[in-house]
């Protein structure tokens, strides 16, 4: 789950960084009311989940209130990249005199906690190890011990600090630290971390990828989820506990099991098709998740065939045909080709009850994955 600069950035507050003064706006007139208030230079800063919003004239310095409510409204209800803006970030402007990046992250080559500096701050950073990989350093953290001051002040030093901000900049790494593990963070960066004319470190700009899977300790960071960042079919797949994400491809597959979801998707593409999503519906195979999982698959306006690939352990297979036929019922039928493996206990039973329904079954997922691609070929399959 993605956060907002401005949600990012007060969460960064609540653990002792340093970020400018500011407020939220989503009018024009609370634009120049917060501008008023502040009482010095601002930036309007457009709140979407997108990067490269300078670039898109999604940030706009303002010297006076009137100012402020000009720029909100040149930027309010337009879309910047594609996204609608509902919001702004009105904010005290900074007199920046150097940029650097400060940012942690999960190595997974190392199954570590890294983080990462580089002077060569408020540029994308890819593109900056892509170019210039000398310019950033790294430490790993040992999830025992943590994030070590001397490892800040090493990050501080490396990247050519001057020593009276060594240690403002290793309090401000040691804080982002805790904030990435506070909110069980998958990604958690300052970019750029300014140095002002005065010598000051301040967090000007912020970002935060929650992990979903850790949301259920989180339920006030949950409600942070901004639903213009997920399509209508991701929202519906969150509210039934699916894990969905949509592909280019023409089949559709519901699997329960991520591992046997991958499985079934690389099937269909070594028999020539190629997968239109992930999509595993968990454990069980209940009639609303199936019929769920359905409408979801089938809104896709390139899906010409569906695989269903379901492993009825603790499950029975005949309640997972049953739950299958009501989930179809209930969403008025399809009208593309369906092909069902089913496997585990009761699987014959399971089987006959979906071909009496004239849906085309499979015993093994080779033979489900070759009548899968067949059927979206326009073939005719039993």
């Amino acid at each position: 789950m993605k956060l907002h600069e401005y949600q990012s950035k007060r969460i960064f507050a609540q653990h002792g960084i340093p970020i400018p003064r500011g407020e939220v706006a989503v009018t024009p007139a609370e634009a120049r009311d917060i501008a008023a208030r502040l009482g010095t230079p601002v930036i309007i800063k457009a709140q979407v989940l997108v990067g490269g919003r300078g670039k898109a004239g999604g940030i706009i310095p303002a010297d006076t209130p009137n100012d402020a409510e000009l720029a909100a409204a040149r930027i309010l209800c337009t879309f910047l990249k594609g996204l609608l803006v509902r919001r702004v970030l009105v904010e005290e402007a900074i007199h920046v005199q150097d940029e650097i990046y400060l940012g942690i992250t999960l190595d997974r080559a190392r199954r570590r906690v890294v983080m990462i500096a580089s002077a060569a701050g408020g540029i994308d950073i890819e593109e900056v190890a892509r170019e210039t990989p000398e310019k950033i350093v790294r430490a790993v953290i040992d999830p025992f011990l943590g994030l070590r001051e001397y490892q800040a002040r090493s990050l501080a030093y490396s990247i050519g600090l001057q020593r009276e901000m060594v240690r403002d900049f290793a309090s401000i790494a040691m804080a982002l630290y805790q904030t990435y593990i506070t909110c069980d963070a998958s990604l958690a960066e300052i970019n750029p971390l300014a140095i002002t004319e005065g010598g000051r470190l301040i967090a000007v700009d912020g970002k935060m990828v929650i992990d979903d899977n850790a949301l259920f300790r989180h339920p006030d960071l949950a409600e942070l989820r901004d639903p213009d960042d997920e399509t209508p079919e991701e929202r519906e797949a969150r509210l039934y506990g699916l894990s969905y994400v949509k592909l280019d491809g023409e089949i559709g597959c519901m699997v329960n099991g991520a591992g046997l979801a991958m499985a079934t998707m690389d099937l269909t593409e070594l028999y020539g098709g190629s997968p239109a999503n992930f999509l595993d519906i968990g454990g069980g195979a209940q009639a609303d998740k199936v019929a769920a999982a359905l409408r979801i698959i089938l809104s896709d306006p390139n899906v010409k065939a569906v695989l269903v690939n379901i492993f009825g352990g603790i499950t029975r297979c005949d309640e997972v045909a049953h739950g299958i036929l009501e989930a179809i019922e209930e969403i008025g039928g399809i009208k593309v080709p369906m092909v069902v493996r089913l496997v585990g206990t009761n699987e014959e039973e399971g089987r006959r009850i979906l071909s009496d329904a004239q849906l085309i079954t499979a015993t093994s997922l080779p033979e489900a994955a070759q009548k899968a691609v067949a059927a979206a070929q326009g073939e005719v399959v039993v």
